[in-house]
């Protein structure tokens, strides 16, 4: 078969694109295929969208050279407080208190936009001879073959590839045509996500703070503007979604207390159902998946983005290894290092995650006890409370190259 180009994604977003930057870097030519427009995903007006990334998340970037892009728009997280309560009666006198000084490396991550990150992306993308990205086009077909991958597009064309990347979420069609399952469960939450101005300053402080619906994230942006993750009840969300901005804002604002002063509501409101999805492989023949299309997770933790960039940076690592060897990047040896490599990492996150969830999600007296305490046993332990901050920081386990800073 002759192969248009080295590899093919599927999947535009932020995981996608940024495989194809990380790819090209190792000598691949790489076709990128996105259903959305150009004006969409490079869109720089402020929704509210912003994401938490690691230390470890930051030194890839770095590496790729995306970080010089957005660094001047990146809030860094110094502290993180975790806590347990209700509305009305405020946080637990036990609590878990992360603080980026007892980091030798430095703030265990920062938050950036949405819009900062997509946009650092697209122009670096642009900028690349070795990555074709095509716009408004979804696939139709997939046909894999011994010696190749053959896709139909939307628009008639027909592209062919050695290997075949999943990056088209969690209900995706390369897991589907590739008869990969997954295997999870709906948490019968919802994830309301805005973005808030606010009088007082955040001092870089992230918060989490656990309500008996779920959990709150309360996220610090540049400036006086922070991210809210509010976790609700389907039936209660829903109602919430439905209220005009002030009543949204007036249903909110017990939740926060008034320790930023006053607040106020700035760029869209979002919604995401939650639940848990984990593939049954992230592998098929000349098939790899990435990102969300291979596991889903509750965004209690915010690692999902972090979880996808591990992903990018251990196919990378596998693929140019191979590369060098002479090997077939596509071949089910080689692609089998890549799943042994992430399975079980994002399986430990997914059970913490739902466990973490279901622990802190209700209003048992006897669970509330054991999980005050357990915050506070965590928070008066230096080694165990630096072991919990490397982690969220990126900073432990196998770590890829890339996230360690290096370049492949």
């Amino acid at each position: 078969m002759n192969n248009d180009t080295d590899i093919i994604i599927v999947g535009g977003g932020l995981i996608g694109s940024a495989l194809a930057i990380a790819l090209s870097s190792i000598g691949f030519d790489v076709t990128v295929i996105d259903r959305q427009s150009n004006k969409l995903t490079k869109s720089q007006n402020f929704d509210g969208r912003a994401y938490a990334l690691s230390h470890a998340s930051i030194r890839m970037l770095k590496v790729l050279g995306i970080w010089n892009y957005f660094k001047e728009n990146a809030q860094p997280i110094l502290d993180i407080k975790v806590s347990d309560g209700r509305v009305g009666e405020g946080a637990s006198d036990w609590f878990l208190h992360f603080d980026h000084q007892e980091l030798e490396e430095g703030p265990m991550g920062h938050l950036i936009e949405d819009r900062y990150i997509r946009e650092a992306l697209k122009t670096d993308i642009e900028m690349s001879k070795q990555i074709k990205y095509i716009y408004n086009a979804e696939v139709i077909s997939q046909n894999v073959k011994d010696t190749g991958v053959s896709l139909k597009l939307s628009d008639g064309q027909v592209l062919r590839t050695q290997l075949l990347v999943g990056c088209d979420g969690r209900n995706s069609k390369i897991a589907q045509w590739s008869n990969i399952s997954h295997v999870g469960w709906d948490y019968n939450q919802t994830a309301l996500v805005c973005a808030l101005s606010h009088e007082k300053q955040h001092f870089g402080v992230a918060h989490q703070f656990f309500n008996p619906a779920g959990p709150l994230a309360i996220l610090p942006l540049k400036g006086n503007k922070s991210s809210i993750v509010w976790t609700e009840t389907k039936d209660r969300a829903k109602h919430i979604n439905d209220m005009c901005d002030e009543d949204y804002l007036n249903a909110l604002s017990p939740f926060i207390g008034n320790f930023l002063g006053s607040i106020n509501l700035v760029g869209d409101r979002f919604s995401y159902p939650l639940g848990l999805s984990l593939a049954d492989s992230f592998i098929a023949k000349r098939t790899v998946l990435v990102g969300d299309s291979a596991h889903g997770i509750h965004p209690l933790a915010g690692q999902g983005l972090n979880l996808g960039l591990k992903d990018i940076a251990a196919l990378t690592e596998v693929l140019a290894l191979a590369k060098r060897r002479g090997e077939s990047f596509s071949s089910k040896q080689v692609l089998e290092r890549y799943q042994k490599w992430r399975r079980f990492d994002t399986s430990a996150m997914a059970v913490a995650t739902d466990s973490i969830n279901k622990l802190f999600s209700n209003d048992n007296i006897i669970l509330r006890s054991m999980r005050d305490v357990g915050l506070g046993s965590v928070n008066a332990t230096p080694h165990l409370r630096r072991s919990f901050m490397r982690h969220a920081a990126g900073l432990s386990g196998d770590l890829p190259k890339l996230l360690q800073g290096q370049i492949i």
